[in-house]
């Protein structure tokens, strides 16, 4: 049986409307006089906002709400992010000798690999790429829940099946995200793959970037704009998790506290611990099954790629130089230190590649710190999407009673 659709305009209880009305009232009355405490001040700044906010158009609540969650769930999450992106890569940075690979295993658990970053890089070096994070986050989350909060009525009336419409919109949804900001979830991997000093202990990674747009600009320069889409087949396969998470976490929700995802009856303790653990279940579940996908992903998206070969034109207008950027500077290659020889070409030779050199387990390398950072990323999400969401609607709610107000205020002086 379907579950029900309510509506989010239509989910405030009378406990919220009543909660509000007494301060409702006195934010009402005529504000004619220069307030002259703190708290005449802050009731008017409050009135103010509650009015502005019912100027915000409807679709703009769920991308605004989105965007501002996915920025503190990077901001808290961004070190083991750090973690669990050294652990996914480090298998991708071995060196050849010969026909054999040399691999020296650094990095070794989340802690033992916290403390190789912070011995090598100090607390810096557990915000790596925090820059390009936040502004990935931000858009991701903004495009993935307008889009899904859009899309999911409509996939309804076209399917008639509640599970199909939630799947069908989060696919749509993370296709929307992914392909808009894969570019800037490449520089992040590939700023957070790297060490901050270049010495001789361990597999690096085969390049060096001081920050967001010195990746951004040798990357152009040296790879080509095809770099910045490494990694998006795999990406969007990995819509699969989506595919799970969401409705899974909807269909949770809606058993836990009896509403869907952006809907608020009140403000209760029992309704955020149903988020809570909704949120939990739904993404263990998801990560679990299609975490093998990330493994690829970031092999893919921290592997340089080959450039073009010059002519002898283009040799000679360079004065012998191969490339422009060849003095002074490491030629491209792959990360196995090979010139112009990709060790990783498309999802499945990749699969066969890592399943060969460094056997299954390699595609659950760094699993549990990626449960350790996924939950606590996914709850922080969804707790600031729920919780933004109550507030704004809230603050609309009380906006059009005191406007109301004032009309009937207005109107009894014209009388």
């Amino acid at each position: 049986m379907r579950p029900d659709d309510r509506s989010s305009s239509g989910a405030a209880n009378n406990s919220s409307e009543q909660s509000h009305s007494s301060s409702g009232d006195s934010a009402a009355s005529p504000a004619s006089h220069v307030p002259v405490s703190g708290t005449s001040s802050n009731s008017e700044l409050i009135k103010r906002l509650e009015i502005l906010s019912t100027r915000i158009p409807n679709f703009w609540v769920a991308p605004f709400c989105g965007g501002a969650a996915g920025v503190a769930s990077g901001i808290v999450t961004c070190p083991l992010d750090v973690i669990k992106t050294k652990l996914q890569a480090q298998g991708g940075f071995a060196r050849r000798s010969g026909s054999a690979m040399q691999t020296k295993t650094l990095y070794r658990g989340m802690f033992g690999t916290g403390k190789v970053i912070i011995r090598e890089d100090g607390i810096r070096g557990l915000y790596q790429g925090l820059g390009p994070m936040l502004m990935g986050y931000l858009p991701t989350w903004a495009v993935y829940l307008a889009v899904y909060d859009r899309s999911r009525e409509y996939f309804y009336e076209q399917t008639d099946s509640w599970w199909l419409s939630r799947g069908y919109a989060s696919v749509t949804a993370g296709a929307c995200s992914t392909i808009v900001t894969n570019p800037i979830w490449v520089i992040k991997t590939r700023l957070m793959s790297q060490s901050l000093k270049q010495n001789h202990e361990g597999a690096r990674a085969p390049w060096q970037y001081s920050g967001t747009w010195d990746a951004a600009r040798k990357m152009y320069q040296v790879e080509g704009i095809r770099s910045f889409y490494s990694g998006l087949t795999p990406a969007l396969l990995g819509l699969t998790h989506v595919a799970i998470q969401f409705p899974l976490y909807e269909y949770l929700k809606m058993g836990f506290t009896g509403y869907g995802i952006g809907e608020h009856p009140d403000t209760g303790s029992s309704h955020w611990v149903g988020i809570s653990l909704a949120t939990f279940l739904s993404k263990v579940c998801a990560s679990t099954i299609t975490y093998p996908h990330e493994v690829l992903r970031t092999r893919l998206q921290t592997q340089q790629r080959n450039i073009p070969a010059p002519s002898h034109e283009e040799v000679a207008f360079r004065g012998g130089l191969k490339h422009p950027h060849d003095r002074g500077r490491p030629r491209a290659s792959s990360s196995d230190g090979m010139p112009l020889s990709p060790r990783y070409s498309g999802m499945i030779r990749t699969c066969q590649t890592i399943l060969k050199e460094e056997g299954w387990r390699a595609f659950y390398s760094g699993i549990g710190v990626n449960l350790f950072r996924a939950v606590p990323a996914a709850m922080t999400t969804m707790l600031t999407y729920e919780y933004l969401r109550m507030v704004i609607h809230n603050f609309q709610h009380e906006g059009e009673m005191k406007l109301a107000m004032e009309k009937e205020t207005d109107a009894s002086s014209m009388i």
